[in-house]
């Protein structure tokens, strides 16, 4: 199937944790972590804004509703390593978008890490947890991302997982103002088939 169905589908721990890295549900305490990681505008400068408290909040309550309807979602991120207390350092996992997009219906990856974090690998260890969750346990046959045409920061990791762009593709984001400076966004696919180390 291109997109995960309506039914709720129970995820096997193990394909949430990395060797550094474990996608799990959302804690109360992890709000204030994420609060300032929204309201950081270098962590925020390929969005339209930074995002207050309540925002933020919100957008942490959404994820966890989500992933208790459906057993997936935007998970939350964690330290895995020992002693590492289980450290929320930012979000990954799976969405369907909501936007009238020209590609949809279909499931999107995406990730979004605290500062401190960059450069260390540890969004392309979350994310190719994400993706294993996809295809795996969900089934899904294609799993897409898209970003702002100048954010080269995820294209680089979309590449990285394998990702192809097409700029055939590319798009201008409907959640956009017409004429903004982010409004072209550029796709990236990943068929179950074209996955690093399954191709033929």
């Amino acid at each position: 199937m291109t997109t995960a169905d309506a039914r709720r589908t129970t995820i096997d721990p193990a394909r949430l944790q990395g060797p550094r890295v474990r996608l799990r549900a959302w804690r109360p305490d992890d709000l204030a972590p994420f609060a300032a990681m929204s309201a950081d505008a270098q962590t925020m400068a390929w969005f339209l804004s930074t995002m207050d408290r309540a925002a933020s909040d919100a957008m942490a309550q959404r994820c966890q509703a989500l992933i208790d309807a459906q057993g997936w979602g935007f998970w939350a991120v964690e330290l895995a390593a020992a002693g590492a207390d289980g450290r929320f350092i930012g979000l990954c996992g799976l969405n369907r978008p909501a936007w009238p997009l020209p590609f949809a219906p279909c499931v999107e990856i995406g990730w979004r890490l605290a500062r401190p974090w960059w450069g260390r690998g540890l969004a392309a260890e979350a994310a190719a947890l994400a993706l294993q969750v996809g295809f795996d346990e969900l089934g899904l046959d294609e799993i897409v991302a898209f970003t702002v045409v100048g954010n080269q920061r995820s294209r680089t990791l979309m590449a990285r997982l394998g990702m192809t762009h097409d700029e055939a593709d590319d798009f201008d984001h409907p959640a956009v103002p017409a004429g903004h400076p982010l409004q072209r966004h550029v796709l990236y696919r990943l068929a179950r088939d074209d996955r690093p180390g399954q191709r033929t």
